[in-house]
């Protein structure tokens, strides 16, 4: 059973989110602030949380940014209906995905089962011997997806699950584009809708921490118009 933590200062969303995600078989704990949420993440980490961005006490941008300290648990922000903003530096800032308030409630736990799912894929240690599951290299970049491990010039990289798997993807055939859509078909469920700028932000949040390696970074260029590519050294 996968323990979701919901971060809200609205009690009526958390009353309400909690009761459809336990009847869906998640364990759920709820938060009505960020501090509270992190003090309980400091002696445990669920599976993966959802948090509101606008909050007393602690944002869920900090929030999310004391997370991302120690952890790569899966991350949804709840954001305001018209705040482009907030979405936009909450997937730079290393969140994974984003739903829209007033939201449905369908469509939150589609999401959530579509990260769980990309999680248990990314960190299990017992797939088969695939193009997906085994070492790479290319150039200066080492993938291990069974550790969920990257290292650029044998300095460690830490990901999110959705940035991994887009590296993965773009560097599994250097030199060819990926598009957009290919991309979201990599990183989120068949199921699930997410727009071009999703990948984008993704993809810049990418390029920065590999940039915490290497400031010269630019494996992965631009294709405007058309996708993104990997280009080996």
């Amino acid at each position: 059973m996968s323990k979701i933590a919901l971060v809200d200062d609205d009690r009526n969303i958390l009353t309400s989110v909690s009761m459809t995600l336990e009847a869906e078989g998640f364990e759920v704990e709820t938060y009505h602030d960020g501090q509270a949420a992190l003090d309980a993440f400091t002696k445990k980490m669920p599976d993966m949380a959802v948090f509101d961005i606008k909050m007393p006490r602690m944002d869920g941008m900090d929030l999310l940014q004391r997370v991302r300290q120690t952890s790569k648990m899966p991350v949804i922000f709840l954001t305001s209906k018209d705040d482009e903003i907030d979405e936009v530096l909450g997937l730079r800032m290393g969140a994974d995905d984003y739903v829209k308030k007033p939201f449905s409630q369908r469509l939150l736990v589609e999401r959530i089962r579509a990260l769980l799912r990309r999680q248990e894929a990314v960190a299990s240690d017992i797939v088969g011997d695939t193009e997906e599951t085994k070492l790479m290299t290319r150039g200066s970049l080492t993938m291990d997806p069974l550790r969920h491990a990257v290292s650029w010039k044998d300095n460690d990289v830490s990901l999110t699950v959705t940035e991994f798997l887009l590296l993965q993807a773009l560097a599994q055939r250097p030199g060819f584009v990926k598009s957009r859509d290919q991309l979201m078909d990599v990183a989120y469920d068949d199921q699930v809708y997410v727009d071009d700028r999703t990948i984008d932000s993704h993809i810049k949040r990418l390029r920065k921490k590999m940039r915490t390696a290497d400031n010269d970074f630019s494996a992965i260029e631009t294709l405007y118009g058309i996708g993104y590519r990997y280009n080996e050294e």
